[in-house]
């Protein structure tokens, strides 16, 4: 059999997606600068970037960072490359650094960190649960959540996206039968862009003596008052046993982190395969994180910014009677079907801004839309032709 022929079920799946207006491909970035990028030597407004403060693009904070490194601490504290794992010779002096302050900053008794968000959830879940166990999931969780669930084998009940009353029902009907049950959310969602009631969930999880997940992936560095998350902003802090965050978004770097209790990060360090058996963080992507928490609490002008744009948006789209979810900085424009979204998608493309057609599986089919991330280095009159140009198409 040639090889060609050998992969002829994998070209037959790629020629469905085409045919499904579903098939994805890379793209490659030519050059940033503020809000805007440059692909194939256009120009276009970044509406996809999870840059939400503009720290990946400000080169002021950037040369003030770079300014500390020395010759005398270049090569072990800005190495380019930790070489190993964390239980071998990987955790250098950065990483512990930055663990004391993430701990410190929520009040906490131990943080750890890991080299990605999805390494997070897909490794955390497994090392804490077993088939004996069972979980109480948001039906929009993100994909790194489910596919951690999938591994840990525990018994799996789906709640109503932010339904806590359905929650409820099932917590009082199933709740007896495992050994520890896990309640677990997002706190901003990523393709909606709605909030979790934390409150409701910890109310929930002490009735029911479950633990309670928190995955504030986009909401860190944007709420609160030091840009800690929603946990920050309703004051659950304390009452999320496990309070995972990352660093790839807002705080334009690599990689996420836990933050709970010290026999949590003991039994992880033991028992978790994505962080056993994975290279740890670089030790310059660690000193950048580092010196990013001194700075965070007092961006909130930043964070202002992100919150009046948001409100423009959506007010401008319900003028519009165009169809858009939640309260943050994501903003979503549902428009239903794969084909005419990616019509609008293209013609938004063609008029300067890079968004793209946001489809099934990563959203409910029925259900495609287009994804404005918003960032802070955006303005008003960046964003204002959107919506006519959406409302044109239509």
């Amino acid at each position: 059999m040639s090889a060609t022929n050998s992969f002829a079920g994998l070209q037959a799946t790629l020629d469905q997606l085409l045919a499904n207006d579903n098939l994805r491909s890379l793209r490659t970035l030519e050059k940033r600068e503020g809000a805007y990028v440059w692909l194939a030597g256009k120009k276009y407004l970044n509406c996809s970037s999870n840059d939400y403060l503009g720290l990946a693009v400000d080169l002021s904070l950037q040369n003030i960072f770079f300014a500390l490194r020395t010759q005398a601490n270049s090569l072990s504290e800005y190495s380019p490359g930790a070489s190993s794992s964390r239980l071998l010779t990987g955790t250098q002096a950065p990483h512990v650094r930055l663990e004391k302050t993430l701990a410190q900053r929520y009040n906490r008794e131990a943080a750890l960190s890991f080299t990605s968000g999805y390494h997070a959830n897909v490794g955390i879940l497994p090392a804490l649960l077993s088939p004996q166990d069972m979980v109480f999931s948001d039906r929009l969780n993100h994909a790194s959540l489910i596919d951690g669930i999938r591994l840990s084998g525990a018994k799996l009940y789906r709640y109503h996206h932010l339904d806590y009353a359905h929650l409820k029902q099932l917590l009082q009907k199933h709740r007896a039968q495992g050994k520890n049950a896990v309640i677990i959310t997002e706190s901003i969602f990523s393709m909606d862009g709605d909030v979790a009631d934390l409150p409701q969930l910890v109310t929930l999880k002490q009735k029911y003596s479950a633990w309670l997940y928190v995955d504030e992936a986009h909401a860190v560095g944007v709420c609160g008052n030091s840009g800690l998350g929603v946990s920050e902003t309703t004051n659950t802090i304390q009452d999320i046993d496990f309070l995972v965050g990352t660093f790839g978004k807002a705080l334009a770097a690599l990689g996420a982190y836990l933050v709970a209790d010290q026999v949590v990060k003991d039994y992880l360090i033991n028992t978790m395969r994505s962080f056993i058996f994975t290279t740890a963080l670089p030790p310059i992507q660690t000193q950048w994180l580092n010196f990013l928490w001194e700075q965070l609490p007092q961006l909130q002008s930043r964070r202002d910014h992100l919150k009046y744009l948001a409100a423009q948006f959506r007010t401008a789209l319900k003028i519009a009677g165009l169809q858009t979810r939640g309260e943050s900085h994501i903003i979503p424009i549902l428009l239903g079907e794969n084909a005419q979204t990616l019509r609008t998608a293209n013609f938004l493309q063609e008029n300067g801004f890079l968004l793209f057609a946001i489809r099934p599986p990563t959203v409910p089919k029925g259900t495609s839309r287009l994804r404005i991330s918003l960032t802070a280095d955006m303005t008003w009159q960046d964003l204002e032709p959107i919506v006519p140009l959406i409302k044109s198409m239509l």
